[in-house]
C-alpha cells in the first residue's frame, strides 16, 4: 500500500500541472475568441492562481515542519520567508486586482476566469480520486 503522504504529494502535483494546463487551454481559447487583451488577462489570472496555490502549499508545509521540529520548545520561531509566502499571496492578488480594476488593463472577466483554473484542477482531481476509489476502501472501527 502506498504511503499516505505520497498520495497527497501526487495529488498536489496533478493539481499544479492541471492548473497550468487549464490556464493555457483557456488562454488560447480566449485569445482566439476575444483577442490578445482578454487572452493576456486569462493568462495573468491563471498564473496568479498557480502561484497562489504553490505559495499556500509551501507555507503550510513549512508551518507543519516547524511545528513538528519545535514541538517541545516553549517559544516557536517561524522564519520570515514563511510569512512572506503565506500572506504575500494575498497582497499580490489584491495589488493585481486593484490595478486591473482601476486602470482597465485587461478585461476583469478574463482575469477572474483565469483565477478559476485552480478550481477546475481541484474539481478534476476530486473526480479522479472518486473514480479511482482508493480513498474509500478503509474501514473505520
Amino acid at each position: 500500500m502506498a504511503e499516505p503522504d505520497s498520495i497527497y504529494v501526487a495529488a498536489e502535483h496533478r493539481i499544479e500541472w492541471m492548473t497550468l494546463a487549464f490556464g493555457l487551454a483557456g488562454t488560447l481559447f480566449v485569445f482566439v475568441r476575444s483577442g490578445w487583451r482578454a487572452g493576456a488577462g486569462m493568462a495573468l489570472g491563471s498564473a496568479l492562481a498557480w502561484l497562489n496555490f504553490r505559495w499556500l502549499k509551501q507555507g503550510v508545509i513549512a508551518l507543519v515542519k516547524i511545528s513538528t521540529a519545535q514541538a517541545n520548545s516553549e517559544r516557536a520561531r517561524v522564519p520570515m520567508s514563511v510569512y512572506v509566502k503565506f500572506f504575500g499571496r494575498f497582497a499580490l492578488l489584491l495589488v493585481v486586482v486593484y490595478v486591473i480594476l482601476s486602470h482597465s488593463l485587461f478585461p476583469v472577466a478574463a482575469v477572474l476566469a483565469g483565477l478559476f483554473a485552480v478550481v477546475a484542477a481541484v474539481m478534476i482531481e476530486l473526480m479522479w480520486e472518486l473514480v479511482r476509489g482508493k480513498r474509500g476502501t478503509e474501514t473505520h472501527t
